[in-house]
């Protein structure tokens, strides 16, 4: 009797040690053995007006007991202001050649802005020719349908945004700097190492985020000034110089705004001319350079002149 008691609990050992493994087995291969599985590597893509470039959006795919044979890759756009959407189209199809079991295949797809709008209709018009009538915030969607050897089609619940901004918005690092107080240079001269930001406020127009060595937040506690006081407009001429002159700016910090164009002679400590207020692009390594002049002029004390140098923070 023991005997077989002794076999019963031997047997029950083995059954209890196969079911984790089949367990352990299912968790492991998970969605993956009914194909299909994408993983989308380019979740979220800057698509920056007027550069002409071609962008990709790219993922891979897991080939399971089920290989995936093909992904379909759809597009629809959405307006940011309005909320309109177009249709949605069929974008690309990607054959899949590679149907080993158990490697990874790389998928990819190019893209211009003439691609992007083919086919794409919003309020019952195509969508304009030039990516200057797009709004900055404006996007398309892509989405992903793989299909599978067992002819199962399986809709991919991430997708990738086409998100429109432009070029020189981004968070900055100053690599140069400089403050003069009534020709005077400040005790806070110097604020290489910090970090600012530039925002699009549309597709030619950016808001500095702070003036010279103070953040926003410091402004309004330091001089209790409203918080679009804080911030410098500029746009971009089609020669990468910069323009304060045409883009709303009226008072920094709650003064006359001077620059090198309005008030070249008030600017005796810092660069103007063709030393400062341009961009330099960098199309290797993304690391753009904004190189700027500006101020403000107190009537009855004199001016506030302000130089640095931003370096694009590339994640």
């Amino acid at each position: 009797m023991k005997n077989i008691k002794f076999i019963l609990l031997i047997l029950l050992s083995f059954s209890t040690i196969f079911s984790c493994i089949d367990e352990d087995n299912d968790e492991l291969t998970g969605t993956k053995v009914e194909g299909g599985l994408l993983n989308i590597k380019s979740k979220a893509i800057s698509y920056v007006v007027g550069d002409n470039k071609t962008y990709a959006a790219s993922g891979n795919i897991y080939q399971g007991k089920v290989q995936t044979k093909m992904v379909e890759v759809y597009k629809k756009f959405t307006n940011s202001v309005t909320g309109d959407e177009s249709n949605e189209v069929l974008f690309a199809t990607l054959p899949i050649t590679n149907t080993t079991i158990s490697e990874t295949v790389d998928f990819s797809q190019d893209f211009t802005y003439a691609d992007l709008i083919s086919g794409l209709t919003v309020g019952g018009a195509p969508m304009s020719a030039s990516d200057t009538d797009l709004n900055i915030g404006d996007y398309w969607t892509l989405r992903y349908v793989a299909t599978t050897a067992d002819g199962n089609v399986r809709p991919n619940t991430v997708t990738t945004k086409v998100l429109v901004g432009t070029r020189f918005a981004g968070t900055y690092k100053v690599i140069a700097s400089d403050y003069w107080r009534i020709g005077v240079q400040s005790g806070i001269a110097n604020w290489v190492g910090e970090e600012r930001i530039i925002e699009s406020v549309d597709a030619t127009t950016y808001r500095h985020l702070g003036v010279g060595p103070f953040d926003p937040d410091e402004i309004t506690g330091a001089f209790n000034e409203p918080i679009e006081e804080a911030h410098v407009y500029f746009s971009l001429a089609t020669d990468d110089t910069i323009d304060y002159e045409n883009v709303g700016n009226t008072t920094w910090l709650g003064q006359p705004y001077m620059t090198c164009v309005n008030n070249p002679t008030q600017f005796t400590n810092v660069p103007c001319g063709a030393t400062t207020n341009y961009v330099v692009k960098d199309d290797v390594d993304g690391k753009d350079l904004i190189y700027m002049t500006y101020g403000y002029l107190t009537p009855g004390s004199g001016p506030r002149e302000f130089y640095e140098v931003l370096e694009k923070v590339v994640e």
